[in-house]
């Protein structure tokens, strides 16, 4: 069960609902049916990796189904609809509360004595994860794990979880929710069942949108169509595109990245110098994300091509990824960091390509 210094997440897109505390569901049926086919028949995976860019409602469907196993069990009443289970229902309260015995979420978190939040899922999170499948269900049912996301993971809080993966108890389930699902570690992919999700329609990220509330419902709808537009079926990105500022960083950044392997010198030092300033953490952070949007896109799009096409872009991925992280734990300054950012992908762009 989570406790209440592990539940403050320090990356939920404000003014938007926790995917435990969301209820509409649109675009994912797919993979809706894919889960229930397998409560029905009785032959339900212990792990699955669900996979997909952020923002498109990989952790909603994660929550989604904890509820209902939490709720139902693999049977589901009469007349039900999906996987729905109805936010007045005593599991839903309790899922939303982070407040149910058979259920543990694992996350990045910021803890109430901290400043900053943790860069990663640590290992200490995961033992304590261990705690809830190491003893008797509260009530015979399932026991739920989600990990969101994978990305979080460090290598020894990954094989700590890898532990719990390759020998679950009974009524045992893992959801983990990836961004990247090739860079996870082989051993807990291969143990796992995938399950993609594809990137949401305009008209289903707009249905989603506008029923947050304000600013977003109200926003014009000039600014609005152009959000959707660059937002890549993400319902995150979208939100992005819908803040001016945000949305000049992100343009700044595709510009940039779309030109690639050519480097604009000039438009990278001006990009890093707006980056590096102390006010900019936001904006930063941001600029970060996008690039790592794009590198995974990349290495969706090379997939098919075999390693050798591959492999350069998961290796800078990896670098990125690891200096991104350095540079937040030892508060460096961030302007080389951006500039060996594009750097190392226009050269990883080049060699992908030959």
């Amino acid at each position: 069960m989570a406790k209440n210094d592990e539940i403050a997440e320090p990356d939920r897109f404000a003014g938007t609902p926790h995917p435990k505390d969301q209820f509409s569901f649109v675009g994912h049926q797919d993979g809706e049916k894919a889960f229930i086919e397998g409560f029905v028949s009785g032959r339900t995976h212990h792990a699955w990796l669900i996979g997909g860019q952020p923002g498109i409602g990989k952790a909603t469907l994660a929550y989604r189904v904890v509820r209902y196993l939490l709720a139902y069990g693999a049977i589901p009443p009469q007349g039900s609809e999906g996987l729905f289970v109805p936010a007045d229902h005593p599991v839903s309260r309790q899922i939303s509360a982070f407040s149910h015995p058979n259920f543990v979420v694992l996350r990045r978190m910021t803890a109430p004595d901290k400043k900053a939040p943790s860069a990663t899922i640590s290992v200490d999170s995961v033992r304590r994860a261990m705690g809830l499948f190491g003893t008797t269900s509260a009530d015979g049912g399932y026991r739920i794990c989600i990990v969101d996301s994978a990305e979080d993971l460090t290598v020894s809080s990954a094989n700590a979880l890898l532990k719990l993966v390759e020998e679950p108890p009974p009524r045992s389930i893992f959801l983990i929710v990836s961004h990247t699902p090739q860079r996870l570690l082989p051993t807990i992919r291969s143990r796992c069942r995938r399950l993609s999700l594809a990137p949401l329609a305009e008209n289903d990220v707009r249905h989603l949108i506008s029923g947050f509330g304000e600013p977003y419902a109200s926003a014009p709808e000039e600014i609005i169509s152009t959000a959707l537009r660059y937002g890549e079926g993400s319902v995150r990105k979208t939100l992005e595109m819908l803040d001016g500022n945000r949305a000049a960083i992100i343009m700044r950044v595709q510009g940039i990245l779309q030109e690639l392997p050519r480097l604009d010198t000039k438009k990278v030092l001006s990009l890093a110098e707006v980056l590096s300033r102390r006010e900019a953490e936001a904006e930063y952070e941001l600029a970060v994300e996008s690039i790592e949007r794009w590198v995974s896109q990349k290495m969706h799009e090379h997939a098919a091509r075999g390693a050798g096409s591959l492999a350069p872009l998961v290796e800078v991925c990896e670098k990125l990824q690891k200096a991104a992280r350095e540079v937040d734990i030892y508060n460096l300054d961030r302007r080389p960091l951006i500039l060996s950012f594009f750097d190392d992908l226009a050269q990883a762009v080049r060699r992908a390509s030959l």
